[in-house]
């Protein structure tokens, strides 16, 4: 005979996530979306040579 995995009473329905995790997930993603256009920006503006230049002295300056 097969037992079930868990009884009726187990099971929880599906509820939605809160709004508090939806508005922070578009709020992560949205964020991303900015630093990525800001680095095609700054890319198209300066080229890469400059570019990974001034990526390389960030890091530098931060450590």
């Amino acid at each position: 005979m097969i037992q079930p995995v868990s009884s009726p009473q187990q099971m929880s329905p599906d509820v939605p996530p809160p709004r508090g995790t939806q508005v922070l997930g578009a709020l992560a993603g949205l964020i991303t979306v900015g630093l990525v256009v800001g680095a095609l920006v700054l890319w198209a503006r300066f080229g890469t040579t400059v570019f990974f230049e001034t990526i390389v002295a960030g890091l530098e300056a931060c450590f």
